[in-house]
């Protein structure tokens, strides 16, 4: 098997680290990896596959030899995505600098594999809600054509990154303490809290977060026509995302049908049996890297309508596991 050198860009953050171990996981054919990030990191030591490999800083000369490169996100995609491509890497990114870009596909596996055919040299990967969202929403869509989505998402810490997660559990020891509460990553308390506020606000009052899950769905489904509201909440979760999905339908589809559907199809774990108290919680969909659903049942309120609760950890399916398996795509197809 041909074997390929691989840069991951920002290998020392939340992100990278699962990038890293997931391309062990599920064995990619690295010939050499090369783990990038801030001059700030460089000479950190990481481990993959047994060996040990020095953080070197983040260049547009460092990208020469690279086939693929696995960006992590934040402002290093807008400095160097374009420079990796420019040197012959196809560049897998992260961040949300290129998502809406006409000439980047912006591609979930399970949804809409053939779109990394038409990369350019660079692919982009969704926003982790947009991902869990739309692989849940894949085969309702495709058996009855989806005309209007309404998603409420509880969203655990890691999602903001690895001083996220430190600051929750600072906050609840504070607390279990007496201490007084210190808060620097987010704008209040989030032990014990929830905030209905991620990234910044935006038009009609919707935060950049809750917009980006209208237009990426949009895009990753080519449906333009498809109606999205989204509400994004902040929870004091570590790890995996939870999403409340209200769903009409052209064609009626019921609740029995859609469990059917949803158990057939690719990334998805059914997780519905009301009776036993059986549904999907973050707390067990850590770590995994498919998409759990249940409470599947008939919106009581309209004729052809349907309600999910969707859940998935975020750092995985939601970012370094879809990047992964974009990768793999491209080496499948041999659009490298």
């Amino acid at each position: 098997m041909k074997r390929f050198n691989v840069a991951v860009v920002g290998a020392t953050g939340a992100v990278g680290q699962e990038l890293v171990k997931i391309l062990t996981e599920r064995d990619f054919p690295v010939a050499d990896l090369k783990p990038l990030a801030t001059e700030r990191s460089a000479g950190k030591k990481i481990e993959f596959k047994g060996k040990q490999y020095t953080v070197e800083n983040t260049t547009a000369e460092a990208f020469a030899g690279v086939d693929i490169a696995l960006f992590a996100g934040g402002s290093a995609s807008k400095d160097f995505a374009r420079e990796a491509a420019k040197r012959g890497a196809v560049v897998v990114d992260n961040s949300s600098a290129f998502r809406m870009d006409p000439d980047v596909p912006l591609v979930v596996p399970e949804v809409n594999p053939e779109d990394v055919k038409l990369h350019k040299g660079i692919i982009a990967n969704p926003n982790c809600s947009t991902i869990i969202m739309v692989v849940a929403l894949k085969p309702i869509h495709d058996a009855a054509k989806i005309k209007r989505v309404v998603v409420s998402t509880y969203q655990a810490v890691s999602g903001a990154g690895k001083e996220a997660i430190d600051e929750l559990a600072a906050q609840v020891k504070q607390l279990a303490e007496g201490k007084e509460i210190v808060r620097e990553v987010f704008p209040y308390q989030i032990a014990f809290n929830l905030i209905p506020h991620i990234d910044v606000f935006s038009e009609m009052d919707y935060t950049k977060e809750e917009w980006k899950m209208v237009h990426e769905t949009k895009k990753i489904m080519h449906d333009e026509d498809m109606e999205i509201t989204a509400t994004t909440v902040r929870v004091p979760i570590f790890r995996s995302h939870s999403e409340s999905v209200n769903i009409e339908t052209e064609q009626k589809l019921s609740a029995s049908e859609a469990r059917k559907l949803l158990a057939g199809a690719p990334g998805i774990i059914v997780q519905d049996n009301p009776a036993g108290k059986e549904y999907p919680m973050p707390l067990f969909t850590s770590d995994r890297d498919e998409v759990f659903v249940g409470r599947i049942r008939e919106d009581n309120s309209i004729a052809n309508g349907l309600n999910l609760w969707v859940v998935a950890d975020q750092l995985r399916k939601g970012a370094a596991t879809n990047a992964v398996q974009i990768a793999e795509l491209v080496v499948k197809y041999g659009c490298i």
